[in-house]
């Protein structure tokens, strides 16, 4: 097994390169393009960003794969894995909506031990280690006491293709809406999850995301004391399509029976 002080310090080191990059090219004019979906943006900087990683990450592990967005390098026989979103909430950065940032972790054989999101614009560094707790810009975070859902503030996010009610997406947010409750929706989920694991949100979910915009905020929130599972309460892994997140309390059990409406 790899040295875990130096994974950290490539982990950082790559994250806070990308973060570099992303205030360079932030509200200045660059190519941007589109995925599949017409609302899924990809931009120059977000190939910059991811490129600038991965180089980083081979320098010292040259056998190690990359799972990433643009691409990755996945070709490696190797017990590591890293999940690289170079720019969690492109859609935003291309709109000059200083609301996006970097999301890399560590997956040691199907495990993730190690993850950072960095949000160049507000200066926070979101990382944790399994089992040594979660940080933000080195001072130690955990979720917040809130336990019921009426009293808590939720934050979710729509797929692309979402005006097909992709997975009961819409019934989804209707569904909590008519609780009164207050929800808010950022464009970044690993920004979401951190901001649960911080203590400014009790609850969140979403679906048809992808390992990389998750794995990062994965690991920080279970350190921070939080709860992640699938919509039904069980077992979550960060390659499946659905995920709920919370603080662990009473809320996130309520959260699952208005989850549970849509599909009834």
């Amino acid at each position: 097994m790899e040295n875990s002080d130096t994974l950290r310090e490539i982990m950082f080191k790559a994250a806070e390169a990308a973060a570099e990059i992303q205030i360079e090219y932030f509200e200045k004019d660059f190519e941007i393009g589109r995925k599949k979906d017409y609302s899924d943006l990809v931009t120059e900087v977000d190939k910059k960003c991811e490129a600038k990683i991965i180089e980083i990450i081979h320098n010292t592990f040259p056998g190690h794969n990359v799972l990433g967005e643009e691409g990755g390098d996945q070709h490696k026989k190797s017990d590591y894995v890293w999940i690289v979103d170079p720019i969690d909430g492109t859609v935003n950065y291309a709109h000059s909506v200083p609301i996006f940032c970097v999301s890399i972790a560590v997956e040691y054989k199907g495990e993730v031990i190690l993850g950072v999101v960095q949000s160049p614009k507000t200066r926070e560094k979101f990382h944790a280690e399994k089992g040594k707790g979660a940080f933000l810009n080195d001072k130690k975070i955990s979720v917040s006491d809130i336990d019921l859902l009426k009293d808590s503030l939720l934050v979710t996010g729509f797929p692309y293709g979402s005006k097909d009610n992709y997975d009961h997406c819409i019934d989804h947010f209707v569904n909590f809406i008519r609780l009164g409750l207050p929800i808010r929706r950022l464009g970044s989920a690993a920004l979401d999850i951190c901001y649960l694991a911080a203590g400014r949100f009790e609850g969140f979910w979403e679906v048809n995301l992808n390992a990389w915009d998750v794995a990062a905020g994965y690991l920080i929130l279970l350190e921070a004391g939080g709860k992640v599972t699938n919509f039904e309460g069980g077992q979550y892994s960060v390659y499946d399509k659905q995920i709920l997140a919370s603080n662990g309390r009473t809320v996130h059990n309520e959260m699952i029976e208005v989850l549970k409406k849509a599909y009834i």
